[in-house]
């Protein structure tokens, strides 16, 4: 398998990306989410480049030592200015010729709704993990009975807001952080390699700072480059999109989710699989179902663009 590694210079920060796969194949993009690194795609990408693809696996800004500095911005809108510019990249060297096809995980799934809502022309294809995709306004409010127990669910993001945030993920090695994988996951008996790439990230303060830095930012709209990607995060979706859910998942209700990915609400297309035995880190717990079903998106949309 070819194998290159990208680093990408911004705003005086270092990011890094692996590429797989030949450079006439159509192009995947990974994206991770939290707490996590893309090595939860690990047994994923293989699977992507034998059916041939090419696959771009990037880590989030903030996510190496060398992509943290306390001046810089974490959030939303520089992820997606991030993804715009690996794009960018990939054209400059001639491995992206036309359009490509997104998938995200947590994070990554509100970061390619975000970049499908402003730039879908650029798109095939999107696939969103754990994250269900967002319907219109009056849509969205056929959902409110589901939102109290999401409310609870998500009630970690208060955690988040807290200057002792980055001293919670980190200490006793990240060990808050392999909890919340428990929860999250609660049926997936993942071992210390599945987990120790993480563990390895988040046990450094400045990275489990940054990581929590995504989180303030999110309500942080008084700035303007943050209320700008908010906006595009709450636009509905426009690309062909594929919904891939864990019904064990320990942080997202999954009722919520079944209602908000309704096919009715997205005339463009959507398709919602909801896998058992599965939690939230579903492209780790189940990789082999779910490169299938990518693999089964990405060739549908290939032959209707």
């Amino acid at each position: 398998m070819q194998v290159e590694q990208l680093t990408l210079n911004r705003d005086g920060l270092t990011l890094h990306g692996t590429l797989y796969g030949e450079a006439d194949a159509s192009l995947v993009v990974l994206i991770h989410g939290f707490p996590d690194t893309p090595h939860s795609w690990d047994h994923v990408y293989p699977l992507l480049v034998k059916a041939g693809y090419q696959v771009f696996v990037p880590w989030l800004r903030g996510y190496t030592q060398d992509s943290v500095n306390r001046q810089a911005h974490y959030g939303l809108a520089s992820a997606l200015a991030d993804l715009a510019a690996w794009l960018e990249l990939l054209k400059a060297k001639e491995r992206l010729k036309n359009k490509a096809h997104l998938v995200g995980h947590d994070w990554g799934a509100a970061i390619a709704m975000s970049f499908a809502s402003g730039q879908s022309e650029a798109l095939h294809s999107m696939s969103l993990l754990a994250v269900p995709p967002i319907p219109n306004l009056k849509d969205i409010v056929k959902a409110i009975p589901n939102f109290p127990r999401q409310l609870y669910m998500s009630s970690y993001m208060l955690l988040m807001q807290s200057r002792f945030a980055e001293q919670v993920l980190s200490r006793n090695n990240a060990g808050f952080v392999e909890k919340i994988w428990r929860k999250w996951s609660p049926t997936w008996n993942f071992t210390e390699s599945d987990f120790s790439p993480t563990r390895a990230a988040f046990q450094n303060p400045n990275i489990a700072w940054a990581a929590t830095r995504y989180y303030h930012n999110l309500f942080a709209v008084l700035n303007s480059d943050n209320l700008r990607a908010n906006r595009h995060l709450l636009s509905p979706v426009t690309t062909p999109t594929l919904a891939l859910a864990g019904l064990d998942d320990g942080c997202m209700n999954i009722r919520l989710h079944q209602a908000l990915a309704q096919t009715s609400y997205f005339p463009q297309g959507i398709e919602s699989v909801y896998v058992p035995g599965c939690g939230h880190f579903l492209q780790a717990e189940q990789p082999n179902i779910i490169a299938q079903y990518l693999i089964q998106h990405f060739q549908k949309t290939d032959r209707s663009t």
